[in-house]
Order: C-alpha cells, then structure tokens, then sequence
C-alpha cells in the first residue's frame, strides 16, 4: 500500500508538473537593502507553485519560512535581509525534490541616499490636488489599451477622457509659477475595472502604474522633474479596498483574504462606530468589513499576509519613486488597529514622512480620534501624523453666505471651529481645504461670486494648517456635484488639442480667470515667503458684525488678517485689537498694496479681505 500510494503521488506531481508554466508573478516586484525591517515576505504566484519548494542562494539572504496558501497558486516566501546585505540579484530557484523547475531572478538594490531622512509635506506648502483624468492629455497613443476594456469616452460624465502622466508633466511649469508647492494626484495605479474606472480608486494592481496614464517609469520621472521645479509630490494609497477586477479576485490565497469572500457586503459607512462606547459587534464589524461599494471588495488586514503585502507596497512605492507624502483614502473604514500597524509601519521606515489620512467627519473630536498623538479613552493612536480637516471644509462651505451678525453666523463658525484646535494632537499639520474631488466646488457653493470666493480662499492660505487647492481652484473652476461626481471633474481647459483655449495660458483665460488667477498667484507666492503664516502663533479676535480678525505672529513678523464677511463696507477700529496692534504705527496689505495707519480707523469694503503686514 505504500508504495501504491508513493507512486500515486509521484504520478500526481509528475502531472502538475508538465502543465507548469513557471513563476507568474512576484511581489514586491524588487526589495531593497537598508531597511530598518530586515523581514521581506514575498507573494509568489505561479500554477500550482505551492508543489514547489523555493530554494536561495546569496550572501546575507535566508528563507525563514515558506507558507502554502490555501489556493494551490500561492506562495508565502518569508526572507530576512541582514544588515551588511550587498544590493545585487539573485535566482530563486523552485524545487520538486532536487530538480529545479522554474527560475526567478530577483533583484536587491540600493537605498536611495538619505531616503529616511527625505523632507515632507509640511505647513510651509501649498497642496495641489489634480484629477488626472482630467487634467491634461499628454500622450494620446495611451488612451486606449488592448486588454482594458474602459476606453475614452468623454461624452459621459464618468467617462474616461485621457490625462496623463505626460500631461502634467507638461504643465509642471504652470503649477511653478502658480506657486505650488506640492502634488497630490488622486490614485495612478492600474484600476481595470470594465467601467467608471476614471478615478482610479479600486486598485488592480498594486505595483503598476495604469498603463492609459503611463508607466512606473514614467511615474518616477515625473516625480524627479517635480523635484528639480521644488515640488514635492503625494501618493494617493487605498489599503481598504481593491478593485473588483482585481485577478486574485477569481483566486484568493486565503479564503479570508477579502473580508466576506467574494460576496458582497456592503459597509454601513457609520465611522462613528470607531469609538463609540456603546457600540454593538454587528454595527462595527459592517463600517469595518462591509464593502465599500459593491466594486471596491474590502480587504482584511486582520489576515496577516494580507497586512503585510500592503505595508510592503506602500514602502517599496516611496522608496522606488521618491514620494515625499502620502495621502491615505478611507482611512476609517481600515481595521483601525491594523491600519496603525500599517502606518507605523511606513513611518519606521521613513520617520519624517507625513501621511494625512482622509477622516470625512463632521466634528473636530472624531476627526482628532484619528491623529496620531491624541489621547483617547481607549488608548488607540493611529499612527496618522496629519487628517484631513473636514469640519473647517464644512465651515468654509456656509460661512461664506451668511450674512448672520450672530458671534457664530458667517465667518463666526471659521472662529468656532478654531476654539477646539485644543482637541487637536497637532493642529498645524492639519491639510485644509475649501473642495476636493468628491466635494461641492466651491465656486458653486459661493454662486460664483467673486468677492466670497477671495474671501475663502485667503483664509484658506492664511490660517494654521496645510492649504490644499483642487486644480482649477486657481481659476473659479465650475462643476456641480448635484449633476454628478463627474461634473466637479471636469476637463482642465487647455489640456486638450481640440480645447479652443487654454487657461494655462494667460491670454487663453477669461478676464474673471484672471483675475481670480492673479490674486490667488500673488496670495501664494508671498506666502511661501512669509514663515510667519506657516508655523506663526495665531491669535484671534470673536467676529464682530460678521468680520473676523486674527493675527499670524512671530519673532519677527506680524499679520494682521482682516475678513469683512459683510456686505456692507465696515470701520474698522486698530484700538480694538491694541493687545497686538499697540507697538505698530501702520500695515500694509500684500493683495492691493494700500496701507492704512494702526493709529486710527479705517474702512474696509464689504466682503473684501486685508492682509497686513504691520510696521
């Protein structure tokens, strides 16, 4: 009977074997030497490889430990990099017995020089966030691709209409002179779902650029011509959720690889569920288990290869590629506790790099739950050094319009919002923003009123906190989210041959673009000189009649910023503010260049903004 069953099983293996096609896949596709985790794991995919045993042969590389999946497809192959590893390649030889079956050669480089010591996005920026979509189409021969079935179709509102990496590339120079000072694009890795794939958050390739884009190489160059214009550059990284589309999707390695299989759970969206004292399993299991939507399946970090492969393919992208931040979506729809584990995780690695974390709430204590550093009841931190500061965009977008003469009507609820900075871990490095990509414009939310919009804005590049613009915010660009996700993304003028003008152009802009575009450059541009606007002490006054006054203040500069919400013209009283204003004669204001004495009263213009600087 033993040798029955021997040569049953050698028949067996012998007939895998003849079909074996070899290694399909390895990720990470490379590693590097000089990381402070000397453990890499590799996910090896192949027909059948889990028949095979990995075999390595290079000085300082061992296999630990090899882990078959429960899909015969898998490998886990557990590798420990010691410390005086030289970078180089090696073979990865799989074995049945003694025989070697198939060959991977795998590749160890170098660690970029001082690439933990790389600087980050900080309150000294000014954030850009671009659709690539839609922004520029800079290389046609990529909008469609063989074996992609969403093709170009920029008739539909949620249509693909061809941008690229070419295309902003190519505009580079007019964010420069913008005065931009970093990039945040919405995700350029591969989403091949068959529709609405456009926006490019279900990932089906965690390692791959999206081929209508570019490629990874033409990402890294991208990156590098960033770096020579002084723009620094965020990676938009989704480890809640993959594509539908995703291949492992009709091959899980493990059956609990995605939270409920391949069976759709949609999430009950209730973040609160996060730390609510007296919430139920039931409930908080849906916010964190439930699908996204039903083409974004969730993925289970509790599973600890899961956990693993995406820490490793957030590392390998800011050291393949340079990044200097990275912008997490959902972050509470993660298992909070795993998604710490993956965030520190990063941060070992590149200690002085800031990650801001999408927390779309609507109070400042659920949004500071999520930043590392505050203390909460149940001692969870997650690691994030930066949110997004959804409760001052949620100010921001009625304050404006409100003419109430209340201490908390219009621009009142910018200074309420402030009041609580205290629950804050670190209120300075808090990303604000008046619109982004799946928010109302916020020319729409200001009616396209001119005067309100300048407003906005120069709180928004005032204020404490990092200042994220959207593209077009330069230029009072429309769309409206009540038509349509898709209409507040729409084409950037200009970045189209068959476009008839061009806003990146002076003369392709409207006299309104403009003018908007002049003041919001000027605005930039004296900011990114002005330090005291970046990590200055800010001391402000209650609004009065629905004008707020606040000062920016250090050793040695002071600001005075004076925001006349009302729309009558108002007097405006230096004596009133002499705790700042005692020691200075006069101010001059960087938008109009007028200057006006600290002596004695003067006017300011109905919903019109001052920015001084005191003498």
């Amino acid at each position: 009977m033993k040798l029955l069953h021997f040569l049953l099983c050698a028949t067996l293996v012998l007939a895998v074997l003849q079909g074996f096609s070899g290694v399909n896949r390895i990720d990470p596709p490379n590693w590097y030497t000089g990381f402070e985790n000397p453990n890499l794991q590799l996910m090896v995919y192949g027909n059948d490889i889990s028949l095979l045993t990995p075999e390595i042969s290079y000085d300082g590389v061992t296999i630990k430990s090899v882990t078959r999946a429960q899909s015969p497809n898998y490998l886990f192959v557990d590798l420990k990099i010691d410390e005086n590893t030289k970078p180089g390649s090696f073979d990865i030889n799989f074995k049945s017995g003694k025989k070697i079956v198939s060959t991977y050669k795998y590749a160890l480089n170098e660690r970029s020089a001082n690439s933990a010591q790389r600087n980050s996005f900080d309150n000294s920026d000014v954030m850009y966030l671009l659709f690539p979509d839609r922004f520029a189409n800079g290389d046609i021969s990529n909008d469609n691709i063989t074996g992609m079935p969403d093709s170009i179709n920029r008739k539909e509102q949620y249509g693909r209409r061809g941008g690229d990496i070419q295309g902003i590339i190519n505009r580079l120079d007019y964010l420069k002179d913008l005065g931009i000072t970093a990039v945040w694009t919405t995700p350029l890795l591969e989403d091949n779902q068959p529709r609405g794939s456009y926006h490019h958050y279900a990932t089906t390739d965690f390692y791959k650029i999206d081929r209508r884009f570019g490629t990874n190489e033409e990402y890294k160059a991208m990156v590098d011509k960033c770096h020579d214009k002084g723009i620094k550059v965020i990676m938009d990284m989704i480890p809640n959720h993959c594509g539908s589309a995703h291949p492992w999707m009709k091959d899980l390695p493990f059956n609990d690889w995605i939270n409920g299989g391949t069976n759709y759970i949609q999430t009950n969206y209730r973040i609160p569920t996060t730390n609510d004292p007296y919430v139920s399993a039931y409930d908080k299991n849906l916010n964190f288990n439930g699908w996204f939507v039903s083409e974004m399946p969730d993925m289970n970090q509790n599973n600890p290869f899961m956990l693993t492969y995406l820490k490793q393919f957030a590392i390998w992208w800011v050291e393949y590629s340079g990044l200097d931040g990275i912008r997490v979506d959902t972050y509470p729809y993660n298992d909070p506790w795993k998604a710490a584990e993956w965030t520190k995780a990063i941060l070992r690695e590149f200690p002085k790099l800031n990650i801001v974390g999408e927390c779309w709430m609507h109070t400042v204590a659920e949004v500071a739950y999520w930043q590392s550093g505050t203390k909460n009841y149940n001692g969870y931190d997650s690691g994030l050094p930066s949110v997004m500061d959804f409760n001052m965009h949620d100010a921001i977008s009625v304050a404006f319009n409100q003419d109430e003469q209340g201490w908390d009507g219009g621009v009142g609820q910018l200074w309420h919002k402030l009041t609580q900075d205290y629950l804050y871990a670190n209120s300075s490095n808090l990303v604000i923003f008046a619109e982004n990509h799946d928010t109302q414009r916020f020319s729409t939310v200001v009616g396209n009123d001119v005067k309100k919009y300048k407003l906005g804005m120069t709180f928004l590049l005032t204020t404490r906190g990092i200042p994220q613009l959207y593209y077009g915010s330069e230029i009072l660009m429309g769309g409206d989210k009540g038509v349509g996700d898709g209409d507040i993304r729409r084409e950037m003028p200009g970045g189209w041959s068959d476009h008839t003008r061009s806003v990146f152009t002076a003369n392709g802009r409207t006299s309104t673009e403009s003018d908007v575009f002049d003041f919001m450059k000027k605005l930039i541009h004296w900011r990114n000189e002005n330090p005291v606007i970046h990590s200055g002490k800010l001391l402000h006054f209650i609004p009065q009649n629905n004008v707020y006054t606040y000062f920016r203040m250090n050793d040695q500069k002071t600001v005075m910023v004076i925001l006349n919400n009302n729309p009558k013209t108002m007097t405006i009283d230096p004596q009133f503010f002499k705790q700042v204003t005692a020691s200075f004669a006069k101010g001059t204001d960087v938008i109009s260049g007028k200057t006006v004495s600290m002596k004695v009263p003067f006017e300011l213009e109905g919903k019109t903004a001052m920015v001084l600087e005191l003498e």
